[in-house]
């Protein structure tokens, strides 16, 4: 759709200040403590695949992540190792052994339900900030931006 030069500056500035808020947010998950058994955003994407579908092999893991495949086995070795437990495990597939499937162990259900409650916890504290309307109008316009993402943008 074209835009009108004042259009596209206010697009640009909404933008701006879409991306500030991005930064303030990496600056805060930079800030929370770290363990040994913290997770990457790409190792806690891995494992959300997984908590939805399993077992899967490793390139579509990797597919729908969006990663390289050699910084995927990076991820896949880290997870095997993770905590000394391992939250997930890799099989050769009995369909086709020249590919490798992933599944979720039951320690990795339990970092992965740790993880997101623990961002939630911090998207609450946010929301909460809001009153009852803004709230509302907030979700109906990120419900549009998700699924515009959803389409492919």
């Amino acid at each position: 759709m074209p835009h009108t030069p004042e259009s596209k500056e206010a697009l640009d500035k909404m933008a701006q200040e879409i991306f500030e808020l991005y930064l303030l947010v990496a600056i805060a998950r930079s800030r929370r403590p770290t363990g040994p058994d913290d997770l990457s955003e790409t190792e806690f994407l891995t494992l959300d695949i997984l908590s939805k579908e399993q077992p899967l092999t490793i390139g579509e893991v990797q597919k729908r992540i969006g990663v390289l495949p050699a910084q995927m086995s990076r991820i896949v070795r880290a997870l095997e190792e993770q905590g000394g437990r391992g939250y997930v495990e890799c099989k050769i597939n009995p369909d086709d052994r020249r590919r490798i499937d992933i599944s979720l162990t039951g320690a990795g259900r339990v970092a992965y339900e740790k993880f997101r409650t623990a961002r939630l916890s911090s998207m609450y504290e946010v929301l909460a900030v809001l009153g009852p309307d803004d709230r509302k109008h907030f979700m109906r316009t990120l419900r549009q931006i998700r699924e515009a993402f959803a389409k492919g943008i």
